[in-house]
């Protein structure tokens, strides 16, 4: 007979409808006796399991679309998102996880081939800041890391983020002493600035004095071995993209910015040396230096013409060797104009 009642399955939406009762529970009750406190967190990450499940599936079953949609729908119908932010720090390392995996999946998730999130997020950009600062909290850091990067997979999220104050506390979250954290860091300051074309260039243009001092100063020039290759493996990536050719000349008409890509051209480090080549020929290829940089090329030909020469990478490259080439031609064809 027992058999006979049986509670029929949870719905997707009841899950998340569940969840947020018990978030908001979490959120509003400190001073619960100990017994229930416990009763309802233990039923909050039971739930939190579930709703990973549904998105992700398990060993025996994939996920199913309709079921996701439906979980998707009534996640961002009311402010789950924001309890599950807010209250992240209060549950346990194992529910954090799941939780900050569940986030980054609803990002994903089309309801009726649209990505709801953008949408909701577009009217709660605050919950940025959060994540944004959450870089200065070692507990919360590489949770609310990867959630941010998730978000701006949104362009409209992206922007939000580029032109917010937070943006310039990147340059010291790069090079936080806990290398985990600035690595995520650094993860989520490279997706912000390669992601979506027309928003990075915009805001190169926007801030190009600001952001190139800093980036020069901070990462270019840092005493970090780790920060310094990054850095210049991704102004590589940035100068040599099509959306950004605008700034590109403007960076490769500094005499001060082709100065540091000539300390970095002689690192005894061979990868910071090849990124840093990989930028230096573009200052060689302007047809237009001005003339500052003309003339400390050619003071420093036969110097630059040197190094060049003893330049060699372990494996074969062709295009390596024609680049180098290239711009060895240019340098050795300088001449101090009159």
């Amino acid at each position: 007979m027992k058999g006979l009642f049986k509670s029929k399955p949870r719905t997707p939406s009841e899950i998340v409808r569940q969840t947020r009762d018990l978030l908001l529970f979490v959120d509003r009750n400190t001073e619960v006796r100990e017994s229930k406190r416990e009763e309802k967190m233990s039923e909050l990450y039971k739930n939190i399991r579930e709703l990973k499940q549904i998105l992700y599936g398990n060993s025996e079953s994939e996920p199913v679309s309709e079921a996701c949609a439906k979980l998707t729908q009534e996640f961002f119908k009311e402010d789950t998102l924001r309890l599950v932010i807010k209250c992240l720090p209060k549950l346990n390392l194992e529910a954090r996880k799941d939780a900050t995996q569940i986030v980054a999946n609803l990002q994903r998730q089309p309801v009726q081939s649209k990505l709801i999130a953008s949408d909701y997020l577009e009217k709660n950009m605050d919950l940025m800041n959060t994540l944004m600062a959450g870089y200065e909290n070692t507990d919360m850091a590489l949770h609310y890391g990867a959630m941010l990067r998730e978000c701006i997979r949104h362009q409209i999220v992206a922007k939000y983020v580029l032109n917010s104050p937070h943006m310039k506390k990147f340059f010291d979250y790069i090079q936080l002493p806990n290398f985990d954290i600035a690595a995520d860091a650094a993860a989520t300051f490279k997706e912000l600035l390669t992601r979506h074309k027309s928003t990075v260039a915009e805001f190169l243009s926007k801030n190009y004095e600001w952001f190139f001092a800093e980036y020069n100063c901070k990462l270019l020039e840092s005493s970090n071995y780790i920060t310094r290759r990054q850095a210049v493996k991704l102004l590589g990536d940035m100068l040599l993209d099509r959306s950004n050719s605008a700034v590109m000349t403007q960076y490769v008409s500094s005499r001060d910015n082709m100065r540091i890509l000539m300390n970095l051209l002689r690192e005894s480090s061979k990868s910071i040396q090849i990124e840093a080549f990989h930028v230096f020929k573009l200052f060689a290829a302007n047809q237009n230096k001005p003339a500052d940089i003309v003339g400390i090329l050619v003071a420093n030909k036969s110097k630059i013409l040197r190094l060049l020469d003893d330049f060699k990478i372990d494996k074969e490259d062709e295009q390596f060797e024609a680049d180098k080439a290239q711009v060895m031609r240019e340098i050795a064809a300088l001449e101090l104009r009159t």
